[in-house]
Protein backbone atom coordinates (compact mmCIF):
# COMPACT_ATOMS: atom_id res chain seq x y z
CA UNK A 1 0.00 0.00 0.00
CA UNK A 2 1.35 3.74 -1.34
CA UNK A 3 2.20 5.82 2.19
CA UNK A 4 1.51 9.92 1.50
CA UNK A 5 -1.12 9.13 -0.70
CA UNK A 6 -4.33 9.89 1.95
CA UNK A 7 -5.45 13.55 2.68
CA UNK A 8 -5.34 15.09 6.14
CA UNK A 9 -8.30 14.29 8.22
CA UNK A 10 -9.53 17.65 10.21
CA UNK A 11 -11.55 16.32 13.28
CA UNK A 12 -13.01 20.08 13.81
CA UNK A 13 -13.72 21.00 10.28
CA UNK A 14 -16.31 23.61 10.19
CA UNK A 15 -19.61 23.72 7.34
CA UNK A 16 -20.59 27.34 7.27
CA UNK A 17 -24.44 28.00 5.41
CA UNK A 18 -25.11 31.16 4.11
CA UNK A 19 -27.77 31.50 7.03
CA UNK A 20 -25.21 31.86 9.68
CA UNK A 21 -25.34 28.38 11.32
CA UNK A 22 -21.87 26.37 11.53
CA UNK A 23 -21.47 22.59 11.80
CA UNK A 24 -18.31 20.93 13.09
CA UNK A 25 -17.84 17.68 11.11
CA UNK A 26 -14.72 15.92 10.36
CA UNK A 27 -13.66 16.19 6.59
CA UNK A 28 -10.43 16.97 4.38
CA UNK A 29 -11.09 20.49 4.37
CA UNK A 30 -10.88 22.77 7.35
CA UNK A 31 -13.91 24.81 6.14
CA UNK A 32 -16.73 24.62 3.52
CA UNK A 33 -19.27 26.90 2.78
CA UNK A 34 -22.46 25.76 1.67
CA UNK A 35 -25.98 28.10 0.37
CA UNK A 36 -28.46 26.04 2.18
CA UNK A 37 -28.43 23.99 5.67
CA UNK A 38 -31.26 21.44 7.71
CA UNK A 39 -31.81 24.57 9.66
CA UNK A 40 -32.79 26.92 6.13
CA UNK A 41 -34.05 24.29 4.08
CA UNK A 42 -37.68 24.51 3.62
CA UNK A 43 -38.45 20.92 3.48
CA UNK A 44 -36.87 20.85 6.82
CA UNK A 45 -38.14 24.23 8.09
CA UNK A 46 -42.09 23.65 6.85
CA UNK A 47 -42.13 26.86 5.52
CA UNK A 48 -42.72 25.49 1.79
CA UNK A 49 -43.80 28.06 -0.86
CA UNK A 50 -45.79 26.90 -3.39
CA UNK A 51 -45.07 29.58 -6.76
CA UNK A 52 -48.31 28.64 -8.96
CA UNK A 53 -47.38 31.59 -11.69
CA UNK A 54 -49.99 32.00 -14.16
CA UNK A 55 -52.30 29.10 -12.96
CA UNK A 56 -50.22 26.53 -14.70
CA UNK A 57 -51.38 23.79 -11.89
CA UNK A 58 -55.12 24.82 -12.98
CA UNK A 59 -54.31 24.46 -16.28
CA UNK A 60 -52.57 21.27 -15.93
CA UNK A 61 -55.74 19.51 -13.90
CA UNK A 62 -58.15 21.12 -16.51
CA UNK A 63 -56.26 19.36 -18.84
CA UNK A 64 -55.93 15.77 -17.27
CA UNK A 65 -59.69 16.32 -16.71
CA UNK A 66 -60.20 16.68 -19.99
CA UNK A 67 -58.18 13.67 -20.75
CA UNK A 68 -59.83 11.46 -18.89
CA UNK A 69 -63.56 12.12 -20.58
Amino acid sequence: MQTGIHPTVHKNAKVICSCGKVHEIAGTQEETRVEICSDCHPFYTGKVKIVDTAGRIDKFKARVAAAGK
